[in-house]
């Protein structure tokens, strides 16, 4: 994309505005779920909702790669930091997410752990390079976005034999966690959190492509709009949305027609086949244990494996009761309604990880003065 100004042009956000306000019909309420959390930050940055009509309510989803590692992970990359003394490798905001014994890998850092905050797994690559009688983890989340550059860098390994890199492998996919609060009590029970229809992610679906929601839309009938991050492909995926629904159809649509496509990157399909497989279970922080929803390396790469190399055993740990990070995740709870949220949890004091991740919820709404609602009422 050349320019971005026309995606951000307040005349055309007043023209969608009037359209979604002329499209929604007045004896019914609409309820979207936006997955990803970068359509989260959009909505709260550019004050997408306050152009809204009262009856459309905007459901914030899972979709933070940070905000849904639960809190065993983390203590397992603590763990080779302080008691295997590998060089632990991390992106920045999951060493401030709050782990077991008041610790997080920050915490662990100032114990004496050798946590390192890279940009990428290449940089990850480098430290290995660099230190050869080093171990070296890299502590991999993410959605299929991140995934395929694991991929290549454990190819990049085998291939300069670099036996001091390994991979903590905690990538997880898009669908099964959509699928999830699909059949989740809070959605299917009589009375409960009415869902209409998504706000399909955007760099996921590059990845991916639109294919792989159409199960979903067409066995749950929840239309489906795939948008950019811009708040005008925020603001026409929701009108979308709103005529999806009055016309009585779940479809799959591509606002993001500039980047994706329906059967996305097949050259990052591949490479992620090669590497990965399916786990059989996975615990997501908020939705619990999702089976065939995350990825592990497979056995002829096994080497590069930091939970076999190790021996790592996974210990489920609950979350901080006065935290409502795994309501949120599911959509039953807004980040106001957290006892907690910008009072004791802040994004300098960070309570649970929807207020850590530079994508969570509980950031986006205090960031951009959302909490301010909280103050007045």
């Amino acid at each position: 994309m050349r320019y971005i100004d026309e995606f951000r042009d307040g005349q055309l956000a007043k023209i969608l505005a009037k359209a979604i306000a002329q499209a929604v019909r007045d004896e019914r309420r609409y309820h979207f779920m936006e997955f990803c959390g970068g359509h989260t930050h959009a909505i709260s940055r550019y004050g997408i909702t306050d152009l809204l009509p009262a009856t459309i309510r905007m459901i914030h989803g899972p979709g933070c790669p940070v905000c849904v590692l639960p809190i065993g992970r983390i203590d397992l990359a603590i763990y080779l930091a302080l008691v295997k003394r590998v060089i632990l490798c991390s992106y920045a905001d999951t060493v401030r997410v709050p782990a077991s014994n008041n610790l997080s890998l920050l915490k662990a850092k100032a114990a004496g752990g050798d946590v390192r905050m890279v940009y990428s797994v290449a940089d990850a690559l480098k430290i290995a390079r660099d230190n050869p009688a080093s171990e070296v983890v890299f502590f991999a989340i993410g959605f299929e976005t991140t995934t395929p550059p694991t991929a290549v860098a454990i190819k990049q390994a085998h291939h300069e034999n670099l036996t001091n890199f390994s991979v903590l492998c905690c990538h997880v996919l898009t669908p099964p966690a959509i699928i999830n609060i699909l059949e989740s009590p809070e959605i299917v029970e009589p009375g409960s959190v009415p869902l209409d229809g998504f706000v399909g992610p955007a760099h996921v679906s590059i990845v991916i492509g639109s294919a792989p929601y159409e199960f979903f839309a067409g066995k749950y009938r929840k239309p489906v709009v795939i948008a950019g991050f811009e708040p005008l492909d925020v603001m026409q995926a929701i009108l979308m949305l709103v005529r999806q629904v009055n016309e009585g159809r779940a479809e799959v649509e591509n606002e993001f027609t500039r980047a994706v496509t329906a059967s996305g990157n097949s050259k990052a399909q591949k490479l992620v086949a090669e590497v990965f497989e399916l786990r059989a279970n996975f615990e997501w922080r908020g939705l619990g244990v999702v089976p065939f929803s995350a990825l592990k390396i497979r056995q002829c790469y096994a080497r590069f494996d930091a939970e076999q190399r190790y021996e790592l055993e996974y210990k489920p740990v609950q979350d901080n009761k006065a935290c409502e990070c795994g309501a949120i995740l599911r959509g039953i709870k807004k980040p106001t309604e957290c006892k907690i949220f910008g009072s004791v949890c802040t994004p300098e004091n960070p309570m649970g990880s929807c207020m850590v991740s530079s994508e969570g919820a509980c950031a986006a709404h205090y960031s951009y003065g959302r909490h301010k609602d909280k103050v007045q009422t």
